[in-house]
């Protein structure tokens, strides 16, 4: 016969059992989307609707999109800025396939994100809570080509540059002054700090560079 010690124990320990397969079970939560999660069926659509970065990143890409149908001087033209949408929403939902979804899927919203701010200037003008900045021109010494750098606030953030026929990605960091970012493709590592206009820019195959941001507008 158990003594009493005993059946408490038992009891306490089923009941951490039940207590840990009740928060396994416990779906992640749901952020708000551009889209009703609720129904999505994509692989990469439910990675974005439980993740708190790619959530923002959607939301913002949104509005950006909805303004851009907006500007009849957009470049390209507002029935084309849709057809490049439906194509924008295939390849980022083809990121299921790569070996870091997540990665490819901030990459798709970042490069989206900046070409809908090139192209139009209702979409870089109305843009009350800054989420997305850019594209800012950066100049650098023992660089030929500026390059264009577009950011987005998305907690953590990342920045979106562009120069020549190259572009990267690169995500945020801990920094004690300024902006830190850094990344890696299959080229190898790069390295982008900011404090105010001054820039140290680092790529694959080269020292730093110095450079600076050049006057917009």
């Amino acid at each position: 016969m158990k003594t009493l010690p005993g059946i408490c124990t038992c009891l306490l320990a089923a009941s951490a059992a039940t207590s840990l397969c009740a928060r396994a079970a416990t779906p992640a939560p749901l952020f708000k989307t551009s889209f009703d999660c609720t129904i999505a069926t994509a692989p990469v659509e439910k990675l974005i609707c439980r993740d708190a970065q790619l959530a923002r990143m959607d939301r913002e890409l949104n509005r950006l999109y909805r303004l851009a149908l907006t500007d009849e001087r957009s470049v390209p033209r507002p029935e084309k800025v849709i057809t490049d949408q439906k194509v924008w929403m295939l390849t980022r939902n083809h990121c299921f396939t790569e070996a870091d979804p997540k990665v490819c899927a901030v990459g798709r919203y970042a490069e989206r994100a900046h070409q809908l701010r090139q192209g139009s200037a209702i979409v870089r003008t109305k843009d009350p809570d800054r989420l997305t900045q850019g594209p800012l021109a950066i100049r650098c010494a023992g660089l030929n080509a500026l390059i264009a750098a577009t950011y987005f606030n998305a907690e953590p953030g990342v920045v979106y540059l562009r120069w020549a026929n190259t572009s990267i990605t690169l995500n945020q960091e801990p920094a004690r002054t300024g902006l830190r970012y850094s990344g890696k493709d299959n080229s190898g590592y790069y390295s982008f700090s900011q404090t105010g206009d001054d820039v140290l820019f680092q790529k694959p195959g080269s020292g730093t560079l110095r450079c600076r941001m050049e006057p917009t507008g």
